[in-house]
């Protein structure tokens, strides 16, 4: 027991906790809902979908359900344990992820541990309950095992494995080859620059190659083929992604929760030229593409962060020894007194006290997070009324009315851009803010007799102003609007 209370222990678990008090999180991600949809048909079917089943305008059309896997451990986890095991699962596999990070920096934990938490704020604007969470767990982990194979080599064997779990998990398994390329380019960056001994680079070159081979190689066990392969670059590409969705966009920094993140892109640019410590060129690497990354899309910011805390961690500590100022911390003492194994118990129990109650909040709180994110009240409308179809929903709505409405309604979109497409995409959303004559186009394109939309929806104004359309609901969140005529 005197081992458990020793300050340094006692601090990593604390670090652990209030990760995952972090990471543990109501489910707000407007996907969320289509995936419980689907994996909820995929374990009654024992089936994967490979075309539209949910949009009257996509019905029957081909469909690449990358994310399979995610959905089938989604619906079985919610069926088993209902929104707490999701909250549950997805903070700890959050927190899992960013002690995966702490592990990795150098120096001493009190430095590493308050800089990974700096990356945990930078990046928790993109967590949630998502499949995205397992990129994240397992570029974590290619990271880790890449960075330890310098002294283990045969670590690089687990990256297939890895590899053949995350493609069947989410499309962002590109991420792996692409950091295990990286790796590569650096070490060569490294040698040319005289810092890692030829001969041992060689030999670490051609395992890398094999892994690289490897992992390439596993990428079509999946249910859709060799057709997972374009399938990053296809989504990377889309434009309409990038313009109507919102994770697409680079970072607001005039956005509060995107602040942490712009202090720590400083800070990888301040203490690099502080530091006693000079970055290698593996290193400057891969600071650099994440960085691009981060600055391009706010989806990236948790692959930068995954990056940048070592990096940070490591100038910092180095400028710190430099000060002395990490001696006079006293952080190396290994004397623990009774009374200091008694306090480290009561900080301990305090923080497992306020885990549970915030966990408790959280999962009593979701009913309420539900409504006041998605449509409560305007779906047990349209269930009770059952308004015509087809019906014209709100892209981040198009989810919830899956889960809910489906089979009885078909969505007019959702938030599969990558099967809509751009130019799908473009008149959505020309039709909803007026542009032109083209939301007329629209409605008679699809013989729309419904629309569900916000009430301050530029297309709504338009259709309340005319006669043959009739509004049956209306609240703060959405407004019901059919056609008489």
């Amino acid at each position: 027991m005197k081992q458990f209370l020793q300050t340094r222990r006692l601090f990593v678990i604390v670090l652990a906790l209030g990760l995952f008090t972090m990471a543990a999180r109501g489910a707000t991600d407007p996907d969320l809902w289509w995936h419980l949809r689907t994996g909820q048909l995929m374990v009654a079917t024992h089936q994967v979908f490979h075309t539209d089943p949910y949009s009257f305008t996509r019905f029957g059309q081909p469909w690449m359900d990358q994310e399979w896997l995610s959905q089938v451990f989604i619906f079985g986890l919610y069926r088993t344990a209902g929104w707490g095991g999701l909250i549950v699962a997805f903070g700890a596999l959050i927190a899992v992820a960013f002690l995966f990070v702490f592990s990795r920096c150098p120096g001493r934990p009190y430095v590493a541990g308050s800089i990974t938490v700096w990356g945990a704020l930078a990046s928790a604007p993109s967590w949630g309950v998502r499949p995205q969470m397992f990129t994240f767990l397992l570029a974590s982990v290619f990271l880790l095992l890449l960075e330890r194979s310098y002294q283990r080599p045969n670590l690089l064997w687990w990256t297939p494995p890895v590899m053949l779990l995350w493609v069947n998990l989410h499309a962002g398994y590109a991420l792996g080859i692409a950091l295990l390329i990286l790796f590569m380019v650096g070490d060569l960056l490294d040698q040319a620059f005289g810092i890692e001994d030829a001969p041992q680079l060689r030999a670490r070159f051609g395992k890398l190659g094999l892994a690289i081979a490897a992992c390439v190689a596993v990428v079509p066990l999946n249910p859709y083929g060799v057709g997972m392969y374009g399938y990053p670059l296809e989504t990377l590409r889309s434009r309409a992604m990038q313009n109507y969705i919102g994770e697409w966009a680079s970072p607001d920094f005039h956005q509060h929760q995107y602040l942490p993140m712009l202090l720590m892109m400083l800070a990888t640019l301040a203490f690099p030229v502080l530091s006693p410590r000079r970055l290698r060129p593996r290193e400057l690497l891969l600071l650099v593409v994440t960085t691009y990354a981060a600055l391009r899309s706010v989806r990236h910011i948790p692959i930068y962060a995954l990056i940048a805390v070592p990096i940070l961690s490591a100038t910092v500590q180095a400028w710190l020894e430099e000060r002395g100022v990490a001696q006079r911390l006293g952080v190396g003492q290994t004397h623990q007194s009774r009374t200091k194994n008694w306090v480290n118990a009561v900080l301990l129990a305090s923080f497992l006290a306020f885990t549970v109650a915030r966990l408790h909040y959280v999962v009593r709180g979701q009913a309420m997070t539900e409504q006041k994110n998605f449509p409560a009240a305007t779906v047990a409308f349209l269930s009770a009324r059952q308004p015509p179809s087809p019906m014209l929903n709100h892209y981040n709505w198009g989810g919830y009315f899956i889960w809910k409405l489906y089979p009885e309604y078909q969505v007019y979109i959702d938030g599969r851009a990558d099967l809509y497409g751009d130019s799908f995409m473009d008149d959505f959303a020309a039709a909803y803010y007026l542009k032109g004559n083209s939301w007329r186009e629209l409605l008679e394109r699809w013989s729309i007799r419904t629309v569900v939309l916000p009430p301050d929806a530029p297309l709504v104004t338009a259709l309340q102003a005319m006669p043959d359309w009739e509004r049956i609901y209306a609240d703060e969140q959405a407004i019901v609007l059919t056609r008489t005529r």
